[in-house]
């Protein structure tokens, strides 16, 4: 059974900008992140990264996740194993 959805990203309509106001700028990084979460752009992408890059990366998203989601949150919205 499929899990994982990216449905904002095949409606959104706003202007893709950063920096104009807080409902934009998170309209904008949640298009970017979806995007960038697509299977043929990470694999194009990841090889290319160091392993330092690689590391950072991680370390920031896993950082980002303890500091702003509850283990339970994490579980069932990230994981989505409960």
């Amino acid at each position: 059974m499929k899990k994982d959805t990216h449905h904002f990203i095949q409606e959104y309509k706003g202007l893709g900008a950063f920096g104009l106001d807080r409902e934009t700028d998170e309209e904008t990084l949640m298009f970017y992140l979806q995007k960038f979460s697509e299977d043929l752009f990470l694999k194009t992408l990841l090889p290319r990264l160091s392993d330092q890059e690689l590391e950072e990366l991680y370390l920031f998203i896993n950082t980002k996740l303890k500091q702003h989601i509850s283990e339970d949150e994490y579980h069932s919205l990230f994981l989505k194993d409960r």
